[in-house]
């Protein structure tokens, strides 16, 4: 007997709700028509990749920077209206980004 049978004897009129999660959310971010500026820069011998420039709502941003850091797996913050992503993935975040729809920029080698 699996542990969703067992629970569905002991609580048999529980509905499951569906939980909504920040990756369904893909439509509601605002389009723009200037590029996102994708860089690279090394910080204390580190390299990191800043994406820049996107004029919508900071929440809208705050959300895209989470998608991506989920999506690569990897280490990240959002300061001063910038995205910064730990390590050089800007071919892959060019490709999730266009894929969204957004245009994007390369800046730098």
């Amino acid at each position: 007997m699996d542990l969703s049978d067992q629970l569905k004897s002991l609580f048999p009129d529980h509905i499951k709700e569906k939980i909504n999660t920040s990756l369904d959310n893909e439509h509601e971010l605002w389009m723009q028509d200037d590029p996102i500026i994708c860089k690279y820069e090394k910080r204390k011998g580190k390299p990191i990749t800043i994406l820049e420039g996107y004029t919508g709502a900071t929440e809208d941003f705050k959300k895209l920077a989470k998608e991506i850091k989920t999506t690569l797996s990897v280490g990240g913050s959002f300061k001063n209206d910038q995205i910064i992503i730990q390590g050089d993935y800007r071919n892959k975040i060019m490709e999730i980004l266009q894929q969204k729809g957004f245009k994007v920029k390369r800046v730098g080698g």
